[in-house]
């Protein structure tokens, strides 16, 4: 009997050191980890939009920001709708606010031009986006005198190239990134003139010494210089806004 089970306890003994040394052997392999990505940082919105939807790309200058186009909206900020005024001799006894696209084709102009605005609808200070606002004649005579004063700045100002502008677009670089486009204006009788050649833009500052008129800034093809002068209120002008 002792014989006997010597000999059954020697393969059990056997077995179990084989499956020790198995186990010892089993080679663990790593964890599989999930890799978590954190979403990418909002970026600083570059654009601001109408409320008609319009979207606008915008640029800073010195310690201003600017609208990098001109305005296109057909309503004021709180939805109500902007006259549109078509007829020339209905746009030249306007002393009321009105509206156009140059030659009436909103088509063709809207997009890269933007539309042309009298100054009394300037005047009611809901042409821009909320937040935004027409600059003040002090507001522009900030932005050229960064540029290097009124005599350089045009060029800083306006688009380069003859994409749009007239030959020879003197001094045109557009270092300002503003990209000044020359949509022509609407004279005080209600015709259209010098698309191609000539950019103006209101500022909300009347004359002193005229009330009928009140202040812009303007760019043309033939000068790297910004024009500074005043208007009568009827003419039909870009806009360009500012952030408050």
């Amino acid at each position: 009997m002792k014989n006997k089970t010597r000999i059954l306890a020697t393969p059990l003994f056997l077995m179990g050191f084989v499956v020790l040394f198995m186990n010892s052997c089993t080679v663990s392999k790593p964890v599989q980890k999930t890799v978590v990505i954190p979403p990418a940082a909002a970026k600083p919105s570059n654009t601001v939009t109408d409320i008609e939807g319009n979207v606008y790309r915008t640029v800073s200058i010195g310690s201003q920001l600017w609208m990098a186009e001109n305005l296109k909206t057909t309503k004021y900020n709180d939805g109500t709708p902007i006259p549109l005024v078509s007829e020339n001799s209905s746009w030249a006894n306007l002393t009321t606010p009105g509206y156009c696209f140059y030659d009436n084709d909103a088509s063709i102009n809207k997009t890269t031009y933007g539309a042309l605005y009298n100054w009394y609808t300037v005047s009611t200070n809901k042409l821009c986006p909320r937040g935004w606002h027409v600059p003040a004649d002090a507001e522009w005579t900030s932005l050229t005198n960064y540029l290097g004063g009124e005599r350089a700045a045009g060029g800083k100002l306006k688009e380069s190239g003859i994409s749009h502008w007239v030959t020879p677009n003197d001094g045109a670089i557009n270092s300002s990134g503003f990209t000044a486009l020359p949509g022509g204006y609407r004279q005080e009788e209600g015709g259209f003139v010098n698309i191609n050649d000539d950019d103006f833009w209101w500022s909300t500052t009347t004359s002193t010494t005229q009330i009928t008129k009140a202040w812009s800034r303007g760019v043309n093809y033939n000068y790297p210089y910004v024009y500074n002068d005043f208007y009568l209120k009827s003419f039909g002008f870009s806009v360009r806004c500012i952030i408050n």
